[in-house]
């Protein structure tokens, strides 16, 4: 054993015990594949199951290096975790084992803090207006305000209290709208220069996927400057990214844009910018009816809907004469004046850039109508490459989920994040860069022992799903299992509709029993819905796919976890869509090398709510029959955890029945 992985092993028990727990196989293993890849600078993508403490065997390699880390989350719960739960526990007798002191941060975008030169302007600017039109939001805006006034507070948006949006919007701002704290007036006391200070020198620096994301396409940095890049929740990173850098254009935006630039520089070049937002509001109002009820042209559009191109030129070309006129700030010291001048020109040239894009759109973007709030999208069909180029070849990246595989394998997820996978490419990298093709895959397995704690049930007599949502047997089904179960049931529908069909079904098939159904609306926060059915033993959630990941609910709250159909992506979603036609029209399958995947990864991930500690027992239950019937299927199944597989329906619902009595 090297001196390096003894140092790790001897750090890992210090900090393991530190939190009363005991030494596990995987994370053990974990532990020291990571310390190989700092040591050797190469890529490493870790699969780590449920139970393994997986947060713990990146965190201890990175910390007994001395390496600075940046540690990306897809989620603000596991965030949370990391630096409310993990690091304080563990770092004080590391400290003591490493004899140095070890400092932690968190840093997230500029928007996610209050913005004290906004808050504090006596020119109230169009996002303030709004909230003198509602007393409600009035009151939402003291309680901000007065919250940000008091003593050591982070001013960031997690910790504040619940405000509306818009309330939010009113008191923040965006990057390009920043004048930048060493000249802005408020700059000593800045939320987020302070939260940036003291990530510049911490040793561990925890952020988001979309912050990172936009770093990476933007090629301008944001995040302080690291050793290596540590990918938690890695099998959403694709995703993210897409969103992080997918643009979007409303009448709204520009319209707030316009009256920015006409209150801050009033005259012909504003009365015209006014004219060409006014323009294409009308333009988008007018394409908006016309295509009401036309699914076909809500979705993807090949090209920019002919009545909006022009009114879309009228905005670049407008925002661009402003942006140039207000030329640049070396004139202006006065730092209310440079502040209000940086968030007019911010929001001006956002608007130019995002026109521009939309009117150079190529075959490398996709381009959608979303009539929900009049928006027009473009996202890059592809972002593989950018990771590859501009994280890929900079530091060492290590890729760990709970799951990452695919049908057994790897190279789905490694490919769309941007790892050189086989013979894919050839490339020649340039000296001082890693190679985005040295990359280690492993997976070390879970401490649990499925197969006896868990049975997957599979009942393949249920007929298919079709267009109008789960089969009326399938909900009949599902609610003799709930009753097997007692309640105690988290059921995942990959649509709205599913959980309105299942909620209804169940208030009338569950009436006379002492169960109570939690069911998620558009718009619920999760956290509160998943505290209300862990602490209620017979309560049933019923949720969508913002349910599938993440909850953590170990215990007899949860015995049953049902799935109402696999989760394909729609096909009116545009940017999976366009992924498989483009893997159709390269003479590929796009069902299974986009669809197929994405389902799989889902499907683990769903399944994973089970079994979430070593004492959890329950059933899985998929209620869609084609994971048996076709042969798709078997990749499928091939990606979820070894649970003991089943399509009797008798057995499930015996085992149900005493484990529920044995939990009374």
């Amino acid at each position: 054993m090297s001196e390096m992985s003894a140092q790790v092993r001897k750090a890992l028990e210090v900090a393991v015990s530190a939190i009363g727990g005991k030494p596990r196989d995987g994370q053990i293993e974990m532990a020291e594949a990571v310390a190989n890849a700092l040591t050797d600078r190469h890529h490493l993508m870790v699969q780590a199951g449920t139970g393994t403490g997986k947060s713990l065997a990146y965190l201890i390699p990175a910390l007994v290096h001395g390496r600075k880390v940046l540690v990306a989350t897809a989620t603000l719960a596991l965030q949370r975790q990391l630096v409310e739960r993990d690091l304080p526990a563990v770092v004080p007798a590391l400290e003591k084992e490493l004899g140095r002191e070890i400092t932690y941060a968190i840093y997230k975008g500029v928007g996610n803090y209050i913005c004290l030169a906004k808050m504090n302007s006596e020119e109230p600017d169009p996002d303030s207006e709004i909230l003198l039109e509602a007393s409600y939001l009035e009151k939402d805006a003291k309680r901000l305000h007065a919250w940000a006034r008091s003593k050591n507070v982070s001013g960031d948006r997690d910790d504040a209290p619940e405000v509306d949006r818009r309330v939010w919007a009113a008191n923040s701002l965006s990057g390009r709208e920043c004048v930048g704290a060493d000249r802005c007036a408020w700059g000593s006391d800045c939320f987020a220069a302070k939260a940036k200070t003291k990530a510049q020198s911490a040793d561990v620096v925890v952020t988001n996927h979309t912050l990172l994301a936009i770093e990476i396409v933007d090629s301008h940095p944001i995040l302080p400057e690291r050793d290596a890049v540590i990918l938690d929740e890695a099998h959403e990173f694709m995703d993210r990214t897409t969103q992080a850098v997918t643009e979007e254009l409303t009448s709204g935006r520009v319209q707030r844009a316009a009256a920015m630039a006409r209150k801050y520089m009033p005259g012909k070049l504003s009365d015209s910018f006014t004219h060409a937002a006014d323009s294409f509001h009308d333009a988008m109002a007018d394409y908006g009816e016309d295509v009401k009820g036309d699914f076909s042209r809500q979705g993807r559009l090949e090209e920019i809907p002919q009545s909006l191109e022009h009114p879309i030129r009228l905005v670049k070309d407008a925002a661009n004469a402003i942006g140039q006129a207000l030329g640049s700030s070396d004139e202006i010291t006065d730092p209310d004046a440079l502040s209000e001048w940086a968030r007019v020109k911010g929001a001006v040239q956002e608007i130019a850039t995002t026109a521009g894009k939309l009117l150079k759109m190529g075959d490398t973007h996709v381009l959608w109508y979303e009539p929900t709030f009049s928006t027009l999208h473009l996202a890059p069909l592809s972002v593989s490459h950018i990771l590859r180029s501009n994280l890929l070849t900079q530091n060492p990246v290590i890729a760990t989920s709970a799951t990452l595989t695919v049908g057994n394998g790897f190279d789905a997820m490694a490919k769309s994040i941007g790892f050189i996978v086989g013979s894919d490419i050839d490339e020649e990298v340039d000296e001082g860069d890693i190679d985005p093709a040295n990359l280690q895959m492993l997976d070390v397995g879970s401490p649990f022992d499925f197969a006896n704690q868990g049975m997957l049930y599979l009942p393949k007599h249920l007929p298919e799903p079709s267009r109008d949502g789960t089969a009326p047997e399938a909900l009949e089904e599902l609610g003799e299992l709930i009753d097997a179960a007692g309640g105690r049931t988290l059921a995942l529908f990959s649509s709205w509709r599913g959980v309105e069909a299942a909620d209804i079904h169940l208030r009338k098939v569950l009436a006379e029993r002492p169960i109570s159904i939690i069911t998620q609306k558009r718009g619920d926060a999760v956290a509160p819905l998943v505290e209300r059915f862990a602490s209620d033993e017979t309560s049933v959630l019923l949720g969508t796919m913002s349910l599938w990941q993440g909850v953590d609910v170990p215990g007899n709250s949860c015995i049953l976890v049902a799935i109402d159909r696999l989760p394909f992506p729609r096909p009116d979603e545009p940017v999976m869509a366009a992924r498989s036609a483009l893997a159709d029209t390269s003479g590929g399958s796009g069902f299974m090398q986009v669809s197929v995947p994405r389902a799989a990864l889902l499907l683990a991930q769903g399944a994973g709510r089970l079994i979430r500690s070593v004492d959890d027992r329950g059933v899985v239950a998929i209620m869609d029959s084609r994971i048996v019937t076709k042969r798709y299927g078997q990749v499928l199944l091939n990606s979820m955890p070894p649970l003991w597989r089943t399509n009797d329906k008798q057995v499930v619902r015996d085992s149900l029945s005493r484990l529920r009595d044995s939990l009374k």
